[in-house]
């Protein structure tokens, strides 16, 4: 269901579904333009009693803008700062607690007038408690980014966009529909409206914006050269739904590739042949031929996946990245480090994310500095020697042949170390400058790429061929489940309660419930003698949640 595609009807051939459209809206939107210096008198003709959204153009102008409406709306801070009062109190205490004792001052600061920002530096519960309490009226005016456009269903009585733009990029139509369609939702609102502010250089840009065609809806499977058909069709392989090379063919005639063929300009035979060729280079999938065809006949040639095509569809590993895997795990046979964590960490640091970063050269310096002789050793080994760190700092080149790339994977394995070491996110994000929602999807990512090289193991391990891989199966077995929560052992069952988080976790400890079972067979009036200020409904969800995991 969308309502910003233009080409519905590949979907519906593809699907071979039946279409259904209508263009009835119960509250359309009203568009205006406005100037900007009325910014805070757009806000305040609809906060508080009616909620609304102000898109902005990036991250920190999302904080800046939230900043400077409160600021402004001082002389009306009695009337602001009223409503929801005890409710904005308890949404400050949930994001002091869930930040491990610290706060965004900004949002400290913008909460108590029922304004917050949101966009991807927050932490994925920060984001959380700020779309519920926004949800419950408890704040009525939130500053963000195009990312709440889509995916999120944060209605609101007025939609403002701060400019036409995000980053720098200028508005497409289809995210502009997707932002002005938070305005005046059924059963929420009475009406709705959208106002795009407009520089006198972008007036001319705004046409566009409004009458440009919407964009359409297409496959994705030839993106990176291939990657997704490589993908489809190794799974398809090895999970036997296809057998020969004419299975595969066929199967992606079904595909909605097949389907936009002509519009995207794809041969799709030519590219399933380089798809398949590529999978036969790189050892993930063999050819056999039976005595009774011909030579010249291939595309009957029954098809079977190796030990690495299966252990690299079991483990849902990058396609483009399990050759690197494979080798990675076989240097760490010959010289894994073991009396440290740090190389471990290394191996479950994520390939994709390394070109999302550039280190700052003197944290990185400071951090090699603090390490242990070991951790140095670790370092070495993996190809980050000490001196090349200490040349980049001072500016000067080096003639050593380090790997880029492993450089700065290192880099995210040192912030990853020290949030094993149980340092806060809120330290680790300030420690290396990064935004406190990268580092929490860093750790999120590896400990699901963790979880991905688990499988792949194990996979392997049922293959004569990939034996060797064994040691990393019981290396990894507990070492996942730790690194998802980065804490001591004794704290993993209580945190994997849905809702119990670190910080309840030790409380729960402390106080004596330490194990699954002791919180399952608690009395959640225990509970909330035992820990203060836990609310009884808090208590009762712990136990509940508990029962049912037990």
């Amino acid at each position: 269901m969308s309502a910003t595609l233009s080409n519905i009807q590949d979907l519906q051939t593809f699907l071979k579904a039946d279409m259904y459209s209508n263009d009835f809206r119960p509250y359309p939107p009203d568009m205006a333009r406005m100037d900007p210096d009325h910014l805070l008198g757009l806000v305040l003709e609809v906060i508080p009693n009616n909620s609304c959204l102000l898109f902005c153009a990036t991250k920190k102008n999302c904080e800046n803008v939230a900043m400077m409406l409160c600021k402004l709306m001082v002389k009306h801070r009695r009337e602001l700062s009223n409503v929801c009062k005890a409710q904005r109190k308890a949404l400050l205490k949930e994001l002091y607690n869930d930040g491990e004792s610290k706060i965004c001052p900004i949002l400290q600061y913008t909460v108590h007038f029922g304004v917050a920002y949101h966009h991807s530096g927050l932490t994925m519960d920060e984001r959380k408690l700020i779309e519920d309490a926004y949800s419950e009226g408890v704040l009525c005016l939130l500053t963000c980014t195009s990312t709440l456009a889509a995916g999120v269903n944060l209605p609101a009585k007025r939609v403002i966009l701060r400019s036409p733009y995000v980053a720098t990029q200028l508005l497409s139509r289809s995210q502009y529909k997707q932002m002005v369609g938070r305005a005046g939702r059924a059963g929420i609102d009475s009406s709705g409206e959208s106002i795009l502010i407009l520089s006198d250089k972008d007036r001319h840009k705004a046409l566009d914006i409004l009458s440009g065609p919407i964009e359409s809806c297409h496959s994705s499977l030839n993106y990176d050269e291939g990657k997704g058909i490589r993908s489809l069709v190794l799974s398809a392989i090895g999970l036997q739904i296809v057998k020969t090379t004419q299975d595969v063919f066929t199967m992606m005639g079904h595909t909605l590739l097949s389907v936009q063929s002509n519009v995207l300009d794809v041969d799709i035979n030519n590219v399933t042949k380089e798809s398949l060729q590529k999978l036969l280079d790189n050892g993930l999938v063999i050819q056999k031929r039976s005595l009774s065809q011909e030579k010249s006949d291939c595309t009957m040639h029954n098809l079977e996946v190796t030990p690495l095509g299966r252990a690299t569809f079991k483990g849902s590993v990058d396609i483009d990245y399990a050759s690197l895997l494979y080798t990675d795990l076989q240097k760490g046979e010959e010289s894994l480090v073991l009396s440290s964590y740090l190389h471990l960490l290394y191996l479950v640091t994520p390939y994709d994310t390394p070109n999302n970063i550039s280190p700052s050269w003197m944290t990185y310096f400071q951090v090699m500095m603090a390490l242990n002789p070991v951790e140095l050793k670790v370092a070495e080994l993996i190809g980050v020697p000490e001196s090349y760190v200490a040349k980049k700092v001072s500016g000067q080149n080096s003639r050593q042949a380090v790997n880029e790339f492993t450089v700065r994977r290192f880099y995210l394995t040192l912030m990853l170390y020290d949030l094993w070491k149980q340092r806060t996110v809120w330290e680790v994000a300030e420690k290396f400058e990064q935004p406190r929602g990268f580092i929490q999807n860093l750790l999120s990512s590896s400990a699901s790429f963790a979880s991905c090289i688990l499988r792949f193991v194990q996979a392997s391990n049922t293959c004569k061929e990939l034996e060797e891989f064994w040691p990393y199966q019981e290396l990894l077995g507990n070492f996942v489940k730790r690194l998802a929560y980065c804490v001591s052992a004794e704290l993993i069952p209580l945190m994997e309660i849905p809702g119990v988080k670190l910080g309840r976790a030790k409380q729960l400890y402390c106080t004596g419930f330490r194990s699954l079972s002791l919180v399952a067979s608690a009395d959640p009036d225990d509970i909330v003698r035992a820990i203060k200020q836990i609310p009884r409904k808090v208590a009762r969800q712990i136990v509940a949640s508990a029962k049912v995991y037990f």
